[in-house]
């Protein structure tokens, strides 16, 4: 499930986020100067993770 979620969230990573599947973890690191961006990037971040183990739940146990 976690290469699953890792390859839901690629396409909504900035330049500043690396997102990669190790085993069952989801491992992404979020890089800035500016605190206040990495403080959005990672509210974003945890939105699209949301939607994307929803996701993957659901095409994990075959439900449309």
């Amino acid at each position: 499930n976690a290469t699953c979620v890792a390859a839901a969230l690629a396409p909504d990573n900035l330049r500043s986020m690396e997102t990669t599947a190790d085993g069952n973890r989801v491992i992404t690191t979020i890089t800035g100067t500016q605190l206040r961006s990495v403080i959005a990037s990672v509210d974003d971040y945890l939105m699209n993770l949301a939607v994307a183990e929803n996701a993957c739940s659901i095409r994990k146990n075959g439900k449309k």
